[in-house]
């Protein structure tokens, strides 16, 4: 069951050992997190498997998620500034 974590949701997943072992080598070579290269993994297999514009407006409306959220740190941060002084 996915947990909602802030804009994001969090899933757990059980992987084999030897496989997971892959990823830790590719994801190695690639200089990147396990983690992320999973991510990208259930990405792009979330992009073959569905309509492209389906894909397309989920991934736009992601990105519009995360933008608003980026403000609200900004301002939050100049809030936070504007009380210290």
């Amino acid at each position: 069951m996915a947990v909602r974590q802030g804009g994001k949701y969090y899933a757990q997943i059980l992987l084999d050992v030897h496989r997971y072992q892959l990823i830790e080598q590719l994801a190695e070579k690639e200089g990147v997190r396990p983690t992320a290269l999973i991510r990208r993994f259930a990405y792009e297999g979330l992009q073959r498997s569905v309509p492209p514009a389906d894909y397309s407006a989920a991934e736009d409306a992601d990105q519009a998620l995360w933008a608003t959220s980026v403000q609200r740190r900004v301002l939050g941060r100049l809030r936070a500034k504007d009380t210290d002084a």
